[in-house]
């Protein structure tokens, strides 16, 4: 990184709060992250015409998309479980060579060559690591700084903050009775890279998810057993239908507009020709319907328990020390327990009050993205749609870009829509009853979704 952006100018104006010195960024805005969101951030900010500086703890771009990082959820064989369409930048199509599902290596190529194009680079403080943010007054930030290694911590005083961190890279890790005593290796599916973690083992995976049906269908071919705990019934929806991606023919559907109970129906119907009903496999029947929760994305797990390579198995009651105990009292004895249990979100350089957490840690901000209590800030991909997240997320970073810009050229017409979005009732932008689990925070419909943005995009639409 050059020193023209850099902390050690001496162009650079210093102030002290504290008793220490805290850099002058003018109206600079401060991006937290290189993954997806964050580039997105940075180049809807540029266009725009902000100054912007990214810290990104890690030595490239990508996020949880390079599984070069440290902190990437990435194992070897992950594949989009969205389809090219709904999931690249609107201005930055992916490669019609490409396959409608493309691995994660060539995300990770997408974004790099995604960053070269826009000129991402030159904006972007590698191996930095954000360790402490707080307000300043007048609507600033202070954003204080350390190397990803260590080495001392730096302050610098920004006019306004995205924090775009990701939320799948923190272990939600179940606390059960008598783990410490297993003898089996018990590993987070953070830690699982590739299938020769479970070659010859007898292998337990928790959670039904769409990454422990991945590790459990990789165990079916690895392993020497294969059991599958899940702890409720999911729907799991091939990743083609009728010849396309799943999701473009949901997109179709959903196009229409029609009455949620009809496209339950229109689901369910389409789920008994192409799936049947799994309850035979001896999966648990879903205790919800469609739409109120993620469905999986799965084309193999059908395969792979009508062969019997994978044993549905119930919850997990307890550990013992050469056994896992089932809520139908089995017993079974797994040399590797995968628990594929998900994320929470973390925040640790923020303090909660910024978020308006509430006392389970959830965020509550309008959008999932605008603060109710600071206009200058704003999260970035902080959802869970059913579809790819880039196209969202870049809007997102649109919107407040614009916003940012409002503020300066139409104060009137900022102060009513911050009026409005800083008391507006939290809402699902989903019409179906999602449940109120961790991860089912963020559950979004892409299409509600967008067209809120889209109006929010209008209002804060301006000449400058």
């Amino acid at each position: 990184m050059t020193s023209d952006m850099g902390y050690d100018t001496a162009a650079a104006a210093t102030i002290w709060a504290n008793g220490r010195p805290v850099y002058d960024r003018g109206e600079n805005v401060c991006v937290i992250g290189a993954g997806g969101s964050g580039l997105a951030a940075i180049k809807n900010l540029k266009e725009h015409g902000f100054g912007v500086d990214c810290f990104e703890r890690e030595t490239g771009v990508g996020g949880g998309w390079n599984w070069r990082h440290d902190r990437s959820p990435v194992y070897a064989s992950t594949h989009l479980i969205s389809s090219k369409p709904f999931t690249q930048y609107p201005d930055f199509p992916m490669p019609d060579s490409w396959p409608d599902y493309p691995h994660h290596s060539q995300v990770l190529s997408y974004l790099e060559r995604y960053a070269d194009h826009f000129d991402l680079r030159p904006h972007i403080w590698f191996g930095t690591e954000v360790v402490h943010v707080e307000p300043a007054p007048d609507g600033y930030w202070d954003v204080t700084t350390r190397g990803a290694r260590g080495g001392a911590e730096r302050t610098a005083r920004y006019a306004a903050l995205v924090v775009a961190n990701g939320h799948n890279w923190s272990p939600k890790r179940p606390a059960y009775e008598g783990l410490d005593e297993f003898r089996g290796q018990v590993i987070h599916s953070s830690a699982y890279k590739d299938s020769a973690q479970l070659r010859g083992k007898r292998v337990l995976v928790v959670g039904a998810g769409n990454t422990g049906c991945d590790i459990a269908v990789e165990a079916a071919q690895q392993a020497v057993r294969c059991w599958h705990s899940a702890r409720r019934g999911y729907w799991y929806a091939p990743k083609y239908a009728f010849g396309k991606p799943s999701d473009q023919v949901n997109d179709v559907v959903l196009a229409m507009r029609l009455p949620l109970r009809l496209r339950q129906w229109l689901f369910h119907r389409t789920m008994r020709m192409t799936v049947g009903d799994l309850t035979r496999f001896g999966l648990p029947k879903p205790d919800h319907r469609i739409y109120e929760s993620h469905p999986v994305a799965n084309s193999q797990l059908v395969y792979y328990l009508g062969h019997g390579a994978i044993t549905p198995v119930p919850d997990v009651v307890r550990f013992h020390r050469g056994s896992v105990e089932l809520t139908s009292g089995e017993h079974i004895e797994p040399d590797l327990v995968v628990l594929a249990t998900g994320y929470l979100p973390r925040f640790e350089f923020l303090a909660p009050d910024v978020l308006s957490a509430d006392a389970d840690g959830r965020p509550r901000l309008f959008m999932h993205m605008f603060s109710r209590r600071y206009p200058t800030f704003a999260v970035a991909g902080l959802l869970q749609p059913d579809s790819g997240i880039f196209a969202l997320v870049h809007w997102q970073t649109v919107a407040f870009a614009r916003w940012l810009r409002l503020r300066d050229v139409a104060p009137a017409r900022a102060s009513a829509f911050w009026r409005r979005a800083s008391r507006e009732p939290d809402r699902r932008w989903t019409d179906a009853k999602v449940k109120d689990s961790t991860r089912h925070w963020f559950e979004i419909s892409h299409t509600r979704y967008l067209r809120a943005l889209g109006k929010t995009l209008d209002e804060l639409a301006v000449a400058w």
